[in-house]
């Protein structure tokens, strides 16, 4: 009785699941529902008790008044006055509980979906969803998923509820006359495929390019809402409401465009209701005449179908719903396969995490234009890079004291890597080993790289080319949880929950005690800051951590991956938003403490001044001072006091650093 299929898409491009090849968005996320089909026939039920229900109250209600009129005895009416009242509680009663019913498949389902979904993305490749904006993966994982759970309650509820009944509806008429039982079928059918495949034809015009203008409203609204302090101060923030103005203009039209459409389907079901009553009427006065239908019964065969209808009626919009849940499974398909590495998201620009997150965080000094810009003695500086290397690779990793009493733990090898997004490679020709009482320091100006080679360091991002690998094994070809229980990444904007400054430490180690957590927030310096909580570690932080500074938010961050059992951190500017002497303060107790500790760190920085505990240096630069999108590579390593007696650039940007009192 449906034509909900009408308006199907082509299959998820690219989909490499074992059950996706070829198949239907929608179907193959309404399996990650983890639907309780016997909860949806128990909602279908209902749903058909409650609309049979107005069904028989409207061809009883039409026998009782026919037969009224004849001036019956009142007993005689008695069975169908409580009928009436029976099928009129019983309406509402079925209703209520098939909306019970119904809703409760539904958030069952949506919960299931959005897990799986997580699930998916936390053990999938990073590299896949990392480009894309973050209003859009907000309406992927939020609006999208709400879609397709909303089918449930919105198309294959109602469809199936329109079946049933519509089908007991034609066995009864026909019961009556079978005549007039043809005609209500005709009717229904006009109705129930013409009505809904005019509105998924509709639906088909606008949703596509509505899913589009809402990913775009989300991403500029969450893009303003966050950055309407630079936005302001850079005279922006106009630019940024026209566009929003824009995006919900092209929203609107989207949505009026198929409003004719939608009408003309809506305007069928009318019309059909009312050629099913003519046509009973029609058919049935000739039986009347003719002695094989009661006149009371005409009344029953004509009044009838005006209830009929109201199955036939929600059809045009769950072919709306189908379509639109189609768009929404299409869109978190595609999510789910590049996460598993079956399909490039579409929408990844490609751009490296370090230029994203510079964007945001300019830094204090640009080491690879220093670098360039001091003059080089001769050309045995180049020799001396060189001699540098060797030298490096040749300096003991740690004392036999330090080897002793670390346990044997995986060790991170780069070796001739290079690393970037998409196979665009960002950072080329890096050599780096992350082991157990290491640590190594990367500095470079915003936007170089170095987010993207720690990202890649931690298995986060597969490498352009080179090798990575964990305890000699490639780090790609891992499990993520396997990696995970080495290797921490702290990422620059890594988030901060809604709940306790406890809980969050928790992140790291679900285990952790009050008093853990509070020694490690002393360790990082933010003792005094606890003191002064209301409810010390028992605090709410609030939303993102909108409650405290950035130079607390990142040392939080921290100390998290302080707590963290992984014996090799990996941390990106820990020392951001803070003053240069607790900057300074915290990297070297960074990288003392956690060498000291048995663990391997690696620190990206600004900050030159406090790495003269770091085993090793390595500056980042490009050498191709007319491409900015040429990749970066290591324009010099060596500990801090090599760097500062063999490379000028180093050197001067050390000065500066100092002079500036940064």
């Amino acid at each position: 009785m449906s034509a909900l299929d009408t308006s199907r898409d082509s299959p998820v491009r690219g989909a490499g699941t074992a059950d996706g090849a070829g198949a239907d968005p929608l179907w193959r996320a309404v399996r990650l529902l983890d639907v309780s089909w016997g909860r949806a026939a128990r909602a279908i039920g209902l749903g058909s008790l409650a609309l049979a229900s107005s069904v028989g109250l409207a061809a009883v209600a039409a026998w009782l008044i026919a037969r009224a009129s004849q001036m019956p005895p009142v007993l005689q009416l008695s069975v169908a006055t409580v009928a009436v009242r029976a099928f009129g509680i019983s309406r509402g009663v079925f209703r209520y509980l098939e909306r019970l019913a119904s809703h409760d498949v539904a958030l069952r389902g949506m919960a299931s979906l959005r897990a799986n979904v997580y699930t998916s993305l936390a053990s999938g490749r990073t590299a896949a969803v990392a480009g894309v904006r973050r209003g859009d993966l907000l309406a992927r994982v939020g609006a999208d998923v709400d879609s397709v759970g909303d089918v449930v309650v919105r198309a294959i509820i109602p469809a199936g509820v329109a079946l049933v009944v519509s089908a007991g509806s034609v066995i009864l008429v026909g019961v009556f006359l079978p005549s007039a039982g043809v005609a209500l079928f005709l009717c229904l059918l006009l109705a129930g495929v013409l009505g809904p495949w005019l509105s998924a034809r509709a639906a088909r015009r606008t949703e596509e390019r509505g899913a589009a203008a809402r990913a775009e409203m989300t991403s500029t609204v969450l893009e303003t809402l966050e950055g309407s302090g630079p936005l302001t101060v850079s005279g922006r923030l106009s630019q940024r409401m026209d566009a929003l103005r824009r995006t919900d203009r092209e929203l609107a039209a989207v949505t009026d465009s198929g409003a004719r459409t939608s009408g003309t389907a809506a305007a069928i079901n009318n019309a059909a209701i009312g050629l099913a009553v003519l046509a009973s009427l029609l058919l049935g006065i000739p039986a009347v005449a003719a002695g094989t239908l009661a006149p009371v019964e005409l009344a029953v065969i004509v009044l009838t179908p005006l209830a009929v209808f109201e199955a036939a009626g929600v059809l045009p919009a769950a072919a709306v719903q189908m379509h639109r849940s189609r768009q929404a499974a299409r869109r978190i398909m595609e999510l789910l396969d590049a996460a598993a590495g079956t399909e490039v998201l579409a929408g990844n620009d490609g751009t490296t995490g370090s230029t994203a997150v510079s964007a945001t965080n300019p830094g204090p000094a640009d080491l690879s234009e220093a670098h360039r810009a001091m003059p080089r003695a001769t050309s045995d500086t180049h020799a001396g890079d060189t001699r540098l290397s060797e030298a490096h690779r040749a300096i003991p990793r740690a004392t036999s004291d330090t080897s002793e009493a670390v346990a044997p733990v995986p060790e991170i090898t780069v070796a001739g890597a290079s690393c970037g997004w998409n196979g665009r490679a960002a950072v080329t020709g890096i050599d780096l080993t992350v082991s157990p009482g290491r640590a190594v320091a990367i500095v470079g100006p915003s936007g170089v790289g170095k987010t993207t080679l720690l990202m890649t360091t931690a298995g986060l991002i597969p490498q352009v080319a080179g090798h990575v690998s964990l305890d000699g094994s490639p780090i790609s070809s891992l499990p993520p949880d396997d990696v995970a229980h080495q290797v921490v990444f702290v990422a620059e904007d890594g988030h901060v929950f809604d709940t306790t400054l406890l809980e969050n430490l928790r992140v790291a180690r679900g285990d952790v005690t009050p008093d853990e957590a509070e020694a490690a927030l002393v360790e990082v310096g933010l003792g005094e800051w606890l003191a002064g909580l209301p409810d010390g570690v028992g605090t709410t932080l609030g939303p993102d951590a909108t409650t405290i500074s950035g130079g607390e938010r990142r040392r939080l961050l921290v100390a998290r991956s302080l707590l963290a059992p992984a014996p090799l951190l990996l941390v990106d500017e820990p020392a951001e938003h803070l003053d240069p002497a607790t900057a300074d303060e915290l990297l070297t107790h960074l990288v003392e403490t956690t060498r000291t500790r048995g663990r391997g760190v690696v620190v990206a920085t600004h900050r030159l001044s406090a790495l003269a505990a770091a085993d090793e240096v390595l500056l980042l630069g490009r050498t191709d001072d007319a491409d900015p999108e040429s990749p970066a590579t290591v324009l010099a390593r060596g500990t801090h006091a090599e760097l500062i007696a063999r490379d000028e650039g180093y050197r001067w940007a050390l000065a500066q650093e100092a002079a500036a009192g940064r």
